[in-house]
């Protein structure tokens, strides 16, 4: 019972505007090289940080520029922007979604009746 309301619930998010909005600015992303490239840059200046962290290491001035001027180009472009805000939009669906279900968890656990 419960695994056929949860992919009801699924299925529902992923009707929703704001799922879809999300799944056309991932599209946008994935058709914009200029884009990838930026998320490329991130993505291994991300991994290269994490590691100098692990090591006790702190990033060099230079690499950490680079980062903070390539995530600026990408929040600053269309696809960039298009696709933060829609991911912010679907966040905060998902909140409204998990708060409800934990409301309906404490409701249910006082409830004496049990339903299925």
């Amino acid at each position: 019972m419960i695994d056929e309301k949860a992919q009801e619930l699924g299925r529902l998010i992923g009707q929703a505007t704001e799922y879809q909005a999300l799944r056309r600015a991932e599209q946008a992303l994935r058709d914009d090289p200029e884009a990838q490239k930026r998320l490329e840059t991130i993505s291994r200046l991300t991994r290269e940080f994490d590691a100098l962290v692990a090591q006790g290491q702190t990033p060099a001035e230079a690499d950490a520029q680079q980062y903070e001027t390539t995530m600026h180009e990408f929040e600053l472009s269309p696809a960039g922007q298009s696709y933060l805000v829609a991911r912010a939009n679907v966040d905060k669906l998902m909140n409204r979604v998990n708060q409800a279900i934990g409301e309906g968890m404490e409701r249910g656990a006082v409830s004496g009746i049990i339903t299925l």
